[in-house]
């Protein structure tokens, strides 16, 4: 058997025994017995408790977890502990009398009434300590089960961002290839503006939050960036109503929408391709609109990857939060609801 005595469990023991002592000290004060026998009275009987019941919940109790071995001990030590809550009990009392610690209460017959005195104490004792123990420990199981599943979710959404910002760059990198495999003079263009992207994403974006402000700057250069890979027939709306330009928002939220509206919109779209982008936050409500022009096959990819880690991340990080996207004569639209107090 271990006999190491862990400090932090022990220190549940005292507080336990404190509350107990408490109790003890206040009932019997009222009951009329004076403040100091009380004290010194319970304060040496409380000792005697606290010790005992720690090795009854540490390390008898476990016994029974145990190999067949210490498992046959345990008849003995539980008799061990029978005459400990008894006689051992009635002893310890006796020995606080003899020390002087307290006056004596009352003179037993013999020593059996002394031991039968104390039974009833003992069994509550018993009882008091292992409530203590078990809410204790259920406590803290709750809170490490907390931690855990906080810890989980933190490293689901930043494996989310770390699957979702490659997925981005690699789309905008195959942009400025078609551009740089055609030779165009636009193509120099596109590097610099995928910097500031790189760049935002690299300083900005590793964070929790960032301003909205922050948010639609990268928006805007993400659009500036896509249209150089059209000519003047592609339309393009980008407008926002936002009561604080300094409320916070988590980066790149809203950009899969953005990405998604060029990839599997404007990019199939044969004739008139145009896209519609409204945000606005108010009393703390954002909702974002993308409208863009489609047809039937690229209105079928609303399942991609930028999509679905979205919709992922909207339920780790808001409690109301909806995503809806819809399709109907050649017009394809999302539309993004957040409680920006609903944060988790």
């Amino acid at each position: 058997m271990n006999i190491a005595i862990d400090k932090e469990r022990l220190k549940t023991y005292v507080w336990i025994g404190s509350v107990y002592f408490g109790l003890a000290a206040f009932g019997d004060i009222v009951g009329g017995n004076g403040f100091l026998s009380s004290v010194l009275q319970n304060a040496w009987l409380v000792t005697y408790l606290l010790i005992l019941n720690y090795f009854l919940l540490e390390r008898v109790v476990p016994l029974f977890k145990m190999t067949w071995k210490r498992i046959l001990a345990t008849p003995v030590v539980l008799f061990g502990l029978l005459m400990m809550y008894t006689f051992g009990f009635y002893g310890w009392q006796t020995l606080g009398e003899g020390l002087s610690l307290y006056p004596p209460d009352e003179e037993f017959a013999n020593v059996t009434d002394g031991v039968k005195d104390y039974v009833g104490i003992s069994l509550f004792s018993i009882f008091f300590f292992g409530v203590g123990v078990h809410r204790h420990d259920y406590r803290k199981l709750k809170s490490v089960a907390q931690q855990l599943r906080i810890e989980k979710q933190e490293a689901e959404l930043n494996y989310l961002k770390a699957q979702t910002n490659p997925h981005f760059l690699f789309n905008t990198l195959n942009n400025i290839y078609s551009l740089a495999r055609d030779k165009s003079d636009l193509a120099p263009e596109s590097l610099l503006r995928l910097s500031k992207i790189l760049r935002f994403m690299l300083h900005e974006a590793s964070g929790e939050y960032i301003a909205v402000e922050q948010e639609l700057k990268v928006i805007s250069d993400y659009i500036a960036l896509e249209q150089l890979r059209y000519d003047a027939s592609l339309r393009v709306n980008f407008n926002y109503d936002v009561e604080d330009m300094k409320q916070a928002v988590p980066p790149l939220l809203m950009m899969p929408l953005v990405e998604n509206a060029f990839k599997h919109g404007v990019s199939e779209t044969r004739h008139e391709p145009f896209i519609d982008i409204h945000l606005s936050i108010k009393n703390r409500i954002l909702k974002f609109i993308v409208i863009n022009s489609a047809d039937e096959f690229s209105a079928g990819q609303k399942g991609n990857i930028g999509l679905s880690n979205l919709r992922r991340q909207l339920g780790m990080l808001y409690n109301d939060s909806k995503l809806s996207v819809g399709y109907e004569r050649g017009v394809f639209t999302a539309t993004l609801k957040i409680n920006l107090a609903s944060h988790v």
